[in-house]
């Protein structure tokens, strides 16, 4: 297999999740793996993380990849440079944004973060695909991509230029929205250009739930495929809100599941049944 097999663990759920490497450009970056038995080959989730710091996205990845597994995906959450088990491979993310707006106020940081997710971070996604993509257990057709947060807004992005089935935008932006303009228009130009189908999802009470509803508007005015679920408020706070897409697992994961598998061609047709959306 390209990359290495690192070591392996119990995520806590009764899967093991296995740590590999990957090359992106001139980095070694590392990330989860989680499979279902037997040698597949499986539809793929590839996740994106958001800008959490210590062991707060293994924490999310655990609880989530045991959804994807029951359902016959693997699960590969890759981290980028700086974070995670690829905190060597660069400096961390929100350190660079807090730097630039300690230089140059709001707008710094917003162009940091800009510059950032749409260079680095994003080939760090797309090597993580590719990586995935030279997997025997991975059906190379079915891969799909999903993230929270910073890890939404990758998701984006990595469905304008990366190769895949279907998308799930849970929360990306949410914290940005409001002060990065030129984040709102990157957004929205990705997701006027991926063709691929792509779900937004948000609780209610999230920071902002303007950029799941602009984004589907938008792409729904240009006859792109789209689908959104705002789900109720989660949690007593914004902060809770925005912490929905891994805290509330067992709330979302039917309709996601029924939503990937419908378009990855994986579908049980029993499955088709019971989804509650906007189209």
């Amino acid at each position: 297999m390209l990359g290495a097999l690192l070591s392996s663990c119990s995520n806590g759920h009764g899967r093991t999740a296995e740590a590999v490497a990957f090359p992106s450009g001139d980095k070694l970056l590392h990330g989860y793996l989680y499979k279902p038995a037997g040698p597949g080959p499986f539809p793929a989730m590839l996740y994106n993380h958001g800008s959490a710091p210590g062991d707060l996205n293994t924490q999310a990845f655990d609880a989530i990849a045991p959804v994807f597994v029951a359902h016959g995906w693997a699960f590969f959450a890759p981290y980028r440079r700086g974070q995670g088990l690829s905190a060597d491979a660069g400096p961390y993310i929100m350190d660079e944004i807090k730097g630039a707006r300690a230089r140059g106020g709001t707008e710094a940081a917003a162009e940091t973060l800009l510059r950032l997710l749409t260079t680095d971070h994003l080939n760090d996604q797309l090597a993580a695909l590719a990586w995935l993509k030279q997997q025997a257990f991975v059906r190379p057709d079915a891969i799909a991509v999903m993230g929270n947060s910073f890890g939404g807004i990758e998701t984006v992005l990595g469905a304008r230029n990366g190769a895949y089935c279907a998308a799930v935008d849970a929360a990306g932006g949410a914290e940005s929205w409001d002060e990065a303009p030129a984040l709102r228009d990157t957004m929205t130009w990705a997701v006027r250009e991926a063709s691929q189908p792509i779900l937004f999802f948000q609780a209610e009470n999230d920071v902002t739930t303007a950029p799941s509803r602009e984004l589907f508007a938008a792409r729904k005015a240009v006859g792109r495929p789209a689908e959104i679920r705002i789900f109720p408020a989660f949690g007593a706070s914004s902060r809770e809100g925005h912490a929905f897409p891994y805290r509330g697992v067992d709330i979302w994961k039917d309709e996601v599941i029924r939503f990937l598998e419908r378009h990855c061609g994986t579908m049980d047709p029993g499955m088709a049944s019971g989804s509650s959306k906007q189209r």
